[in-house]
């Protein structure tokens, strides 16, 4: 028996401990809890029947979801020691280097009053900088247990289903077969089913030509696979698109854990696949050499996550990208049957492997059973049922009982279509969701909420996002930014001026992969909540540096206290107080470095201090600006 991945603490209370794990196997699970050496608690999957889920994807794919209410609840602020035993095997025979050194088992410290969280999005396995994850783990190993932040905040982009290196793409279909996992059937494209896709047919580079060529498909492949690039932010390919729902599986299981590597690298074949060009040749070594280095890291993340409760919402790139952003976008894609099974199958892969543990009572047991059903019937009516189902699903935000509570939006399901043309762009959350927000707030004093795409953003690079909608091309620049869609952005800033909505707001943000600090003051009749605009990304991810310097440089310039253009351009009447990262230049305010931010709360649960901890080492915070605070 193996453990694929995992196991991965979700969401951990003092009554109620959800854990999620891959395996090779059907397991029975034993879980005990030990404080100060001492048994508190233990669980046995054959004594409380509902605490323990399993889905079986394959003759030798498991996914197990414990989520166990606890008799007697645990106390805080302590370390609790926990014994998983899987088929009556301990951790040290599916995952030696497990625990932390000096430690007998791996533990958790439950932290319900937010002092410390952890956040970070945009996590790409190829990119060449080093894996912002690695800190946290770090961070982890020399820390008190007691001053452990709270949660692991993961914004979005966890995996990249749309970008994926050809290496990558080789070693996951090198994992597949081992998985067992049924043949996928397709009916819309020049294959017949998944193991076809995996093996004979791979496309690697050209996954848009599975499409026969015709008027209707012409449409999608341009939006769809057409690896535009995009002046603004960067190149997306998409050629090497994630397709079944083995491949997005294998990739879960390839991101958190090095046990999928270890498989693969049994048999290094895949390392020279046939039929590349030069530059596809000089393209895949180098990218070899930057997974290899991905992959060594691995069991240090696996590590970090089996010790602090993660929190997760995903954003495009965990399906494909400019999922939703515009109506226009929407009717191609699910027109069609190909691009509606893609999208399908990763918003599977994400309930199974991301948002079942956010919330386990989101997702009721006859969803589980449709899921089962489709997995043991993929890419037949049960699974066509199930992905129809998930597309019309509306239960994928949620909220953790922390203190404050951690709130975390879904901005790509719930979309509000432009009312003036299906090309513009639509706003991140429609009326309703707006509305069942602005109630769920009320009476609160304070809150963490965490928006995949910043609520606040840069200005220049929104005006330019507003000039390329104009032209009629929004997917050019990714121009989804709260403030696009005027409906959404007026009842967002209504909302914040409410005189019952919380007086201190923690917005945490990625997708833009760059990192800033807003901290935002609302005037009117009377001064409004105070509001701070947390961005932190990548992970594993990062701007064009040159491109970056110039955006910042320009937006200093243009939208400066005294610039003439900033004072034509104010809209809401907030104060933007910018703080900017303590390395930086006089004035520069974005910081381009992949790693995690570090936010501490005060006791009313306003930030006392930001930190970028970077991936290559370097910890950098961010301090204020007040000399270059800019009305809006």
């Amino acid at each position: 028996m193996q453990v694929l991945a995992g196991p991965l603490l979700r969401r951990m209370t003092t009554e109620r401990l959800t854990i999620w794990l891959m395996t090779t196997e059907s397991v029975v699970v034993d879980l005990t809890l030990f404080q100060d050496d001492k048994m508190r608690f233990t669980y046995k999957s054959t004594q409380v029947a509902d605490s323990h889920t399993q889905l079986k994807v394959g003759d030798n794919l498991y996914i197990q979801l414990l989520d166990i209410p606890l008799d007697t609840a645990l106390p805080a602020q302590c370390p609790i020691h926990y014994d998983l035993r899987l088929n009556d095997t301990g951790w040290s025979e599916w995952a030696e280097d497990l625990v932390y050194p000096g430690q007998k088992l791996p533990f958790f410290v439950l932290q319900p009053k937010i002092k410390n969280i952890l956040h970070g999005s945009c996590r790409k396995p190829h990119h060449p900088s080093q894996d912002g994850l690695l800190r946290v783990d770090s961070l982890l190993q020399n820390t008190d247990p007691k001053e452990w932040p709270s949660v692991l905040m993961m914004s979005g982009d966890q995996i990249y289903a749309d970008d994926v290196a050809a290496p990558l793409l080789c070693v996951i279909h090198q994992l597949i077969p081992h998985l067992g996992i049924r043949a996928e059937a397709f009916d819309c494209i020049d294959i017949d089913n998944s193991d076809e896709l995996h093996t004979d047919s791979p496309h690697y580079y050209a996954r848009e030509s599975l499409l026969p060529e015709n008027d209707t498909n012409r449409s999608l492949i341009e939006q769809f696979f057409g690896g535009v690039r995009k002046p603004v932010f960067t190149t997306d390919t998409a050629h090497n698109h994630l397709i079944s729902l083995a491949e997005m599986l294998s990739m879960y299981a390839l991101v958190w854990s090095p046990t999928g590597w270890d498989i693969a690298f049994t048999d290094t074949s895949w390392m020279e696949p046939a039929g590349l060009s030069e530059e596809q040749k000089d393209s895949f070594a180098k990218q070899v050499v930057i997974l290899k280095e991905f992959a060594k890291g691995l069991p240090k993340v696996r590590r970090a996550l089996a010790h602090i409760p993660v929190a997760m919402i995903f954003d495009d790139h965990d399906v494909t990208d400019d999922w939703n952003l515009t109506a226009a976008w929407e009717k191609t894609a699910y027109n069609h049957p190909f691009s509606t099974r893609i999208i399908g199958n990763a918003l599977f892969a994400y309930l199974l492997c991301q948002g079942w543990g956010n919330s386990p009572e989101s997702f009721p047991k006859e969803l589980l059973n449709n899921c089962q059903l489709a997995l043991n019937h993929l890419g037949e009516s049960d699974h066509d049922e199930l992905v129809q189902e998930l597309l019309g699903f509306s239960e994928w935000n949620y909220t953790w009982q922390t203190e404050p509570p951690l709130v975390v939006l879904d901005t790509r399901t719930q979309r509000w279509r432009s009312e003036k043309s299906i090309e513009n762009p639509s706003g991140l959350m429609d009326w309703e969701a707006l509305t069942d927000l602005q109630h769920q707030l009320k009476g609160l004093e304070a809150v963490v909420l965490v928006s995949p795409a910043p609520i606040f953003g840069v200005k220049l690079i929104e005006s330019i996002q507003r000039v390329f909608t104009w032209f009629g091309k929004p997917l050019m620049v990714d121009a989804e930014n709260w403030m696009a869609h005027p409906g959404s952005a007026y009842t967002l800033m209504n909302m914040f001026r409410h005189n019952k909505t919380p007086k201190n707001f923690v917005i945490l943000s990625g997708d833009v992969h760059y990192s800033f600090v807003y901290d935002i003051q609302l005037r009117g009749v009377k001064r409004g909540p105070d509001l701070w605009q947390i961005t932190s990304s990548g992970l594993k991810n990062e701007f064009p540096g040159k491109l970056l310097d110039v955006f910042d440089r320009l937006n200093r310039w243009l939208y400066s206290p005294r610039s003439p253009l900033n004072w034509f351009t104010r809209r809401r009447s907030m104060k933007v107080i910018p703080h900017k990262p303590e390395t930086a230049s006089d004035g520069e305010r974005l910081l381009n470095a992949s790693g995690v931010s570090l936010v501490s709360l005060n006791e009313d649960g306003s930030p006392n201090s930001i930190m970028q901890m970077c991936s290559d080492g370097r910890d950098i915070r961010f301090t204020l600006s007040e000399k270059e605070a800019t009305w809006e």
